[in-house]
């Protein structure tokens, strides 16, 4: 597939030797080793690897979800660590868009309220909410679908419900954890179409999956194992 090209190779998420370990009683857990890993504007990041190899872990991090044990996390340059909650969650909120694997639609919400949920937590306008729900749908070509209710959706359309609510608030990243594993193959194409759209468009994407077939839309392909990154590579 052609990829695009956005002329531009700003970073817009940085990782600087940043790891993860966790304690169970006892015993330190190593989640993620120490990695550097840069994340541009206008490019598609595919993470891979096995179940437990760290990929979810490394995900939450660029997504400031989680802190690293050591190390640095950047958002346009700013070290995640010099921010107090409230401005990290401004940060979240502003700049980073997720995509999740079930969709994580509210079931009594249809498409527009669903999509409506980041912009209500901004305090936005009810003209400006409007307005701005109504361009998502229109980018993930839903208009019409706007009060149907996610059981009436297809898994294809509830997850493009899900694209247009991560990107409704217009952030510099979006982050994707495994989502097109509920998807059969003609509705993984739909949504990864869409998702190498917004990045042709100048979003940095990032997506955590364990299915190859991906390989064909990403700009960057990071394999991990054991939480460790054992291969980058530059897709052409």
């Amino acid at each position: 597939m052609q990829k695009g090209n956005t002329n531009s190779n700003a970073v817009v998420a940085e990782l600087i030797g940043a790891s993860k370990k966790f304690k169970s009683g006892n015993v330190e857990i190593i989640a993620l080793h120490k990695t550097d890993l840069t994340l541009k504007k206008g490019e598609l990041l595919l993470i891979i690897g096995p179940s437990g190899s760290g990929k979810t872990t490394l995900l939450s991090l660029i997504g400031c979800v989680l802190y690293p044990t050591e190390g640095c996390v950047c958002i346009h340059g700013t070290n995640t660590k010099d921010l107090n909650d409230k401005e990290l969650a401004r940060l979240r909120r502003k700049e980073i868009g997720f995509i999740f694997q079930h969709f994580n639609l509210v079931a009594p919400l249809n498409s527009e309220e669903n999509i409506m949920v980041p912009l209500i937590l901004n305090k936005l306008s009810k003209e400006s909410v409007k307005q701005k729900v109504s361009q998502a749908l229109s980018l993930v070509g839903l208009a019409q679908r706007k009060k149907s209710l996610p059981k009436q959706l297809s898994g294809g359309e509830q997850q493009r419900v899900a694209i247009a609510r991560a990107l409704v608030s217009d952030p510099s990243i979006i982050l994707c954890d495994e989502p097109t594993a509920s998807l059969d193959k003609d509705s993984m194409e739909v949504v990864m179409k869409e998702l190498r759209g917004l990045t042709d468009s100048g979003k940095a994407v990032a997506i955590v999956t364990h299915d190859f077939r991906l390989k064909e839309y990403a700009d960057k392909v990071l394999f991990l194992e054991n939480g460790k990154v054992i291969e980058e590579k530059e897709e052409k």
